[in-house]
C-alpha cells in the first residue's frame, strides 16, 4: 500500500528530548537555591511537569495532544501540519498526563499520581493566585515523594536520578527516599509522647529553668538548633555535609555555606535523643539545613605560613 503523505519530525512542541531538556533546565535552577527556599520547591513543580510530559511523549507524542474540540493537535503531534486557521497545538491538563501515566507505567502508582497532580497543583496556586503555595512546607515532607516519582519517571525512559540531578543530590535523594519510606521510624512517635509526659509532670518552675539551661546550652554548641518536639525546648540536630561549600565575597568578608543532613538530635530539657535520618523525619526534623561561617577575606586568602606553630625564637647574640 503507497502512502501519499508522510509526516516529518515530531516537532518540538512533543518532542521528548525537547521535554526533557527543559526538565532539566528546570531542576539545574532548583539545585542553585536553597533547599529550605519556596522557589526551590517551585521550581521543582516546574521540572515535574516537563519530566512527566517528555515520559508520556516517550511512549507516544500522540498522547499528549489535546483532543476534546479538535484533531489538529494530534495532527500535529504525529508529525504533520495542520491547515487550520490560527493554528496553536494543545497540550492535555498536567493532571491528565499523571493519570495517563499511571494506566501505562507499571512502576507509576497512584501514589506517584497523587503526588504529581498536588505538587504541580501548588505550583498552578502559587503562579496564578494570591496564595504563597510553597511557604511553610517543609522539604522531608514533599521531597522523597518528588525524587521517587522522577526516579521511576526517568527508569522509563533509560535513564538515573543521577543524571538529573547529578551524584552528589541523587546520593541524597536515595537516603531521604529511604528515610521516608521507613515505616518502623514511626515508632519514635512514641518515645516523644514519653518524654512529653514526663516532662508535662515537672513544676512549672523546673520546667522554665530547664528550658533557659537548654537555650543556653543549644547556643553554645555546634549544631542547627530546633525546637524539641517534646518539650519546645531549644535543642539541636547534627548531621554530615551533603554539599560542597560555598563562598561569596561581601564588604571584606567571606561567607562560607554548606548543606547538612542531620542524623542526630539531642534536647537536654527533657533528654530526648534521636538517632537516624528515618527516625529525625518521622518527628519532623528531617530536613536539610545550612551551616554558615564567616571569614576576614585578607585571612582567607593568605598564604599558609610555614613556620606557624613554632615557637619564636628568641636567642640573643
Amino acid at each position: 500500500m503507497k502512502k501519499t503523505i508522510t509526516p516529518a519530525a515530531t516537532p518540538p512542541s512533543w518532542d521528548t528530548e525537547a521535554l526533557y531538556l527543559k526538565a532539566e533546565r528546570y531542576v539545574q535552577r532548583m539545585s542553585a537555591l536553597d533547599s529550605d527556599d519556596w522557589e526551590y520547591a517551585l521550581w521543582s513543580s516546574l521540572s515535574l511537569e516537563f519530566l512527566a510530559r517528555a515520559a508520556l511523549a516517550n511512549v507516544s507524542p500522540a498522547l499528549l495532544a489535546e483532543t476534546d474540540k479538535s484533531w489538529s493537535s494530534l495532527y500535529h503531534a504525529l508529525g504533520f501540519t495542520p491547515t487550520e486557521e490560527k493554528f496553536a497545538p494543545k497540550s492535555i491538563a498536567i493532571s491528565e498526563v499523571f493519570r495517563r501515566l499511571t494506566a501505562i507505567l507499571p512502576d507509576f502508582t497512584k501514589e506517584h499520581e497523587s503526588f504529581g497532580i498536588r505538587h504541580t497543583g501548588r505550583r498552578n496556586a502559587e503562579l496564578h493566585s494570591g496564595e504563597p503555595a510553597f511557604d511553610g512546607i517543609k522539604g522531608s515532607i514533599w521531597q522523597p515523594h518528588f525524587y521517587q516519582t522522577c526516579d521511576i519517571l526517568l527508569a522509563s525512559m533509560g535513564m538515573t536520578l543521577q543524571d538529573f540531578v547529578g551524584k552528589d543530590e541523587a546520593a541524597v535523594a536515595k537516603k531521604l527516599v529511604a528515610a521516608a519510606a521507613d515505616d518502623s521510624a514511626k515508632a519514635v512517635k512514641g518515645e516523644v509522647e514519653a518524654h512529653r509526659k514526663v516532662w508535662l509532670a515537672k513544676g512549672e518552675e523546673e520546667r522554665t529553668t530547664l528550658g533557659a539551661q537548654a537555650s543556653v546550652w543549644a547556643t553554645r554548641q555546634s549544631g542547627h538548633r530546633v525546637d524539641c518536639p517534646a518539650c519546645a525546648s531549644r535543642a539541636l540536630v547534627v548531621g554530615e555535609p551533603v554539599s560542597a561549600p560555598m563562598q561569596r565575597l561581601n564588604d571584606g568578608e567571606i561567607t562560607e555555606t554548606q548543606e547538612y543532613l542531620p542524623n542526630q538530635f539531642q534536647c537536654i530539657a527533657c533528654g530526648l535523643k534521636i538517632a537516624g535520618l528515618s527516625r529525625l523525619t518521622a518527628v519532623g526534623l528531617g530536613d536539610r539545613y545550612k551551616k554558615t561561617q564567616i571569614y576576614d577575606a585578607a585571612e582567607y586568602y593568605a598564604p599558609e605560613d610555614d613556620y606557624a606553630g613554632y615557637e619564636d625564637d628568641n636567642n640573643e647574640y
